[in-house]
């Protein structure tokens, strides 16, 4: 059965709660790696084509920073933090303080990579820390992985299970805004979480609304 013909706006609703919830822990988190103060929002969370996920991404040709996990424990998935690369370099630049710091340029720090992999591991921690909670399932990401290649590289292979099952998946919109920086160089990037097919109905069931 094609699970997304079942997902209400309440379903929606939940996680984008859980959304905030979880961008509230890791603004403190990301605060005390920056020394400064950081406020994140979730100002959306939609249900989507893979088409428009890539859009959303830039389109499948663009070449983003993307941190890729698997979710495992008592449900299994995939998920995926995407941003432009620009914004990447400009906040990885300001977190390990070195403004000729690129992915683009084909060697990558090894400070810098560690840096966005941190930035991947806060983030989804977070996020997946608050799902856990919620549901009281256990809930443990595997070490993220760093990739900054073409978006419709970087997803594509996360697409094969889902795409038996459903042509949607689910985006948490994220944005991490830094004090004294303007609004415009601000990190907005987009989760794209994948539940395995046999973990959608857990993770509902868990939180009261299937």
């Amino acid at each position: 059965m094609m699970y997304d013909s079942k997902i209400t706006s309440m379903h929606l609703d939940v996680l984008k709660e859980i959304g905030n919830i979880g961008a509230a822990h890791a603004a403190t988190a990301l605060s005390t790696l920056l020394n400064k103060k950081i406020d994140m929002k979730v100002p959306k969370v939609e249900m989507v084509s893979f088409d428009d996920m890539m859009d959303l991404a830039g389109g499948p040709e663009s070449v983003v920073a993307g941190i890729y996990l698997r979710i495992e424990g008592d449900v299994t998935g995939s998920m995926f933090f995407v941003l432009p690369v620009e914004q990447a370099n400009r906040f990885i630049r300001r977190l390990v303080q070195d403004e000729t710091f690129d992915f683009q340029t084909g060697e990558v720090s090894e400070i810098g990579a560690s840096a966005m992999q941190e930035l991947g591991n806060i983030l989804s921690g977070s996020y997946l820390s608050a799902l856990s909670d919620f549901t009281r399932l256990k809930i443990y990401p595997t070490v993220p992985a760093l990739s900054v290649d073409m978006v419709g590289a970087i997803i594509s292979f996360g697409l094969v299970e889902l795409s038996h099952i459903s042509d949607y998946v689910i985006v948490i919109d994220t944005a991490i805004i830094e004090e004294d920086v303007p609004n415009e160089e601000s990190v907005k990037g987009h989760f794209f979480l994948l539940p395995d097919p046999e973990s959608f109905d857990a993770i509902f069931k868990a939180l009261g609304v299937n």
